[in-house]
C-alpha cells in the first residue's frame, strides 16, 4: 500500500506530472479531514492552476469530492402520484448574474421542482446565497427533511451544499481567496461534485464567455462546458450547456440586495430585456430536460404564478416577504456616482472591470468566511447601445464603508466608454452543447 504526504503530492503536480487516482483520493480524503494544511492545499490548487489536469485527473477529482461526504437522492418523492420532475441549473459565474432568484421559481410555477445546492460568491462574481441572504430572516441551512418537504410542497430548496461534497466546500474557499479561480479542472469538479451529490435527475449549466467569465476565450468556456456535461453523463446525470455572454455584467444592478430587487422586477413582469431572455431560455433548457412540456414559462412571469412561488420559497426558508419590495431591502448608506462628461453612446462596458469594483465595495470577499455587505453593490444607469446625454448618472456605487470608494472607482476607470456610435451588439446565447 502506498503512503502519501503532501509536499510529494503538490511536487508531483508542480512539476508537470499525473495524480494516480489512488493520490487523488488521499489528498481530497486528507483535507476534507484536516490532515492536510490549508498551506498545503492552496500549494496544490496553484500547481494545479497552472499545470492543468488530465481528463481522468478530473474525473477522479470530481468523484473524490462526491464521495467525500452523503449523497441525497430524492427518487422516491411524489406529486399527484408522480415522481417529482427534478432539474437544477448552475452558472459558471457571471457579473449580475442574478437568474437563478427569478428562473427557480418560475420552474416551480411550471410543475418542476428544483433541488439546488447554492453557493456564495466566488472571486469577482456574486453568489445565489450571498443575494438570497440579503432578504431578511432567509436561511439556507435548512434540514434534509425540510429539503424533502419543500420539493414535495413547493417544488423547490435553495440550500447550502452543508455535508455534500464537503471537500468542495473547503477548497472553494480557498480557492477564492488565492488566486485559483480561473481553473478548468477547479471549476468543472466543483461545480459537478455538488450536482451530482445533490439528487437532480437533470441538470442545466450556464457556461460564461467574455471577460466577466472565469476563462477568458470561448474556446476554453466551450471545454468547460464539454468536461461538466461529460462528467454528469458518466454519473447518470442528464446534462446539458448553454454558452452566454458575459463581456458585458447582465441587467443593470450588481452586488446583493440591488439584484434580488432587479430579480423582483423580473418575476413582476417587467426587468431588464437580457436577464428576461436568458432566464426564459434556461426555463426552456430546464423543463425540456425534465420532460415538462406543453407550459409557458413566460407566462408565469405575466400572470403573477412565478412571484407566488417566490414568495412562498422565500416564506419557508424564514425570509420576511413584506420585506419584498425595492424600499426595504438593504442598499448601501453612502453612494458615489459616476457622470458622463459628453453626450453619445454608450460603448462597451467591462464586466470584469463592474465585478471587481463591486467586490471591492464589499459585496465579496478577501479572506474565508468573511462575511459581506449586503447593501454593497452598483446600479448601470446606460448599457451599451443607449444614448447618454452629458452630465448625466452613468454608474451609482454603495456601500456602507466610503473608504471603499476609490479602490472600487480605480477598478472601474477605463472599463467603460461613451463613443458615437454603439458597439457592436453580441448575441446573448452562443451556442448550446449536450
Amino acid at each position: 500500500m502506498t503512503v502519501f504526504d503532501a509536499p510529494t503530492v503538490i511536487r508531483t503536480k508542480r512539476d508537470g506530472g499525473v495524480l494516480s487516482d489512488d493520490a487523488i483520493d488521499w489528498v481530497i480524503d486528507a483535507y476534507t479531514h484536516d490532515r492536510v494544511a490549508d498551506a498545503q492545499m492552496s500549494a496544490l490548487l496553484m500547481a494545479i492552476f497552472l499545470r492543468g489536469m488530465t481528463t481522468a485527473e478530473i474525473a477522479r477529482w470530481t468523484a473524490a469530492m462526491v464521495d467525500s461526504g452523503e449523497r441525497l437522492d430524492f427518487r422516491d418523492l411524489r406529486r399527484g402520484g408522480k415522481p417529482l420532475a427534478l432539474v437544477d441549473k448552475h452558472s459558471t459565474g457571471g457579473v449580475g448574474d442574478k437568474i437563478t432568484i427569478p428562473l427557480v421559481p418560475v420552474i416551480m410555477a411550471c410543475g418542476a421542482a428544483v433541488p439546488q445546492a447554492a453557493g456564495r460568491g466566488l472571486g469577482h462574481t456574486g453568489g445565489t446565497l450571498d443575494k438570497l441572504e440579503a432578504i431578511p430572516g432567509f436561511t439556507a441551512e435548512i434540514s434534509k427533511v425540510q429539503i424533502r418537504q419543500q420539493l414535495c410542497d413547493l417544488g423547490a430548496a435553495i440550500f447550502a451544499a452543508g455535508e455534500l461534497a464537503p471537500a468542495d466546500r473547503k477548497i472553494y474557499a480557498l480557492r477564492d481567496v488565492t488566486g485559483t479561480t480561473e481553473s478548468l479542472p477547479l471549476i468543472a469538479s466543483s461545480v459537478m461534485s455538488k450536482k451530482i451529490a445533490e439528487g437532480t435527475r437533470a441538470l442545466v449549466l450556464d457556461c460564461k464567455v467574455g471577460s466577466g467569465a472565469f476563462l477568458a476565450t470561448e474556446a476554453e468556456s466551450r471545454e468547460l462546458a464539454r468536461t461538466m456535461v461529460d462528467l454528469g453523463t458518466e454519473h447518470g446525470l442528464l446534462t446539458r450547456a448553454l454558452l452566454t455572454d458575459m463581456e458585458a455584467p447582465l441587467g443593470r444592478t450588481v452586488g446583493n440586495g440591488v439584484e434580488v430587487v432587479e430579480s423582483l422586477e423580473v418575476l413582476a413582469g417587467g426587468g431588464p430585456d437580457d436577464v428576461v431572455e436568458l432566464t426564459l431560455a434556461l426555463a426552456r433548457e430546464m423543463l425540456d430536460a425534465a420532460g415538462v412540456d406543453g407550459v409557458d414559462p413566460a407566462q408565469t412571469l405575466r400572470d403573477g404564478s412565478a412571484m407566488d412561488r417566490f414568495r412562498a420559497l422565500v416564506a419557508a426558508q424564514g425570509g420576511d416577504v413584506s420585506m419584498l419590495f425595492a424600499e426595504a431591502l438593504p442598499i448601501g448608506a453612502h453612494s458615489e456616482t459616476v457622470t458622463a462628461t459628453r453626450g453619445g453612446t454608450m460603448g462597451d462596458i467591462d464586466a470584469m472591470a463592474v465585478g471587481l469594483a463591486v467586490w471591492r465595495l464589499g459585496a465579496g470577499r478577501s479572506e474565508p468566511g468573511q462575511r459581506v455587505q449586503a447593501g454593497a453593490g452598483m446600479r448601470v444607469h446606460r448599457k451599451p447601445g443607449e444614448p447618454v446625454a452629458a452630465g448625466e448618472p452613468l454608474f451609482t456605487l454603495y456601500s456602507d464603508t466610503p473608504e471603499r470608494f476609490p479602490a472600487a472607482l480605480a477598478e472601474l476607470d477605463g472599463g467603460w466608454s461613451v463613443g458615437d456610435a454603439p458597439p457592436v451588439t453580441r448575441p446573448l446565447i452562443i451556442a448550446r452543447i449536450t
